[in-house]
């Protein structure tokens, strides 16, 4: 099985989950180097961190690291990297760490399971695309955004999951949420889906925080009303 070093976390892939530009990526250490920068940035002690989109479970393990395994928790759509991310987490800390193997959906959403699309990388991976075809198609278990907001209270929520974002932040986050570290997929949904989410965000109390924020990754931090 591959093996990488990032940032000092060692990850370690099953070869049907990359592909040449993840490969690269990950031996560069250019894989999610931005949000990890936003994390370093913004963490504080104190914090419940929940990544949506773990992957390979990099950010919950730099999280783990910092607030300890008790405080993080992750969500991945495919069920064996959710795997991948238990066991990258155990490696770093010692001790095993909650990754929830399931696919986020709106609040709302009806049913107990979605279908979910396996890419050629890991990375690409999400619910499916208008028209696509020709993919690997799993069912897999529906996890509503508010059941995991109250289930693992966050303070920090991280949001990767490939265009499903655009449809999360239609009603507000709970106070307890006080940072937001997003990657946007404007391929997926366009201007009008960035301003969607830019725009709940915004009724949620949230603002626009440069400081961490970089190309595609944005950065929210709950204001206080004046």
């Amino acid at each position: 099985m591959p093996r990488f070093i990032v940032n000092g976390i060692a990850l370690n892939i099953p070869g049907r989950h990359l592909t040449p530009p993840l490969r690269e990526a990950l031996e560069t250490g250019r894989y999610e180097q931005s949000e990890a920068a936003a994390l370093e940035r913004h963490l504080r002690d104190g914090d419940r961190f929940l990544d949506l989109g773990a992957g390979a479970g990099y950010l919950v393990a730099l999280a783990a690291l910092r607030l300890g395994v008790e405080a993080i928790a992750g969500v991945e759509g495919d069920p064996e990297m959710a795997e991948v991310a238990r066991r990258t987490v155990n490696r770093a800390t010692g001790a095993d760490a909650t990754v929830e193997a399931g696919a986020v959906v709106p609040t709302g959403f009806s049913g107990s399971s979605v279908e979910f699309v396996r890419r050629g990388g890991f990375w690409a991976s999400s619910l499916p695309v208008a028209d696509e075809a020709g993919q690997a198609r799993l069912t897999v278990a529906a996890l509503p955004l508010e059941e995991l907001l109250a289930r693992h209270r966050p303070s920090v929520l991280c949001v990767d999951i490939e265009g499903g974002e655009a449809e999360l932040f239609d009603r507000p986050l709970p106070t307890h949420v006080r940072l937001v570290i997003l990657e946007l997929h404007p391929k997926r949904y366009g201007a009008s889906g960035v301003r969607r989410i830019f725009d709940g965000l915004s009724a949620a109390g949230m603002a626009y925080c440069p400081a961490g924020s970089r190309g595609a990754t944005v950065v929210f931090e709950r204001v206080s009303p004046e």
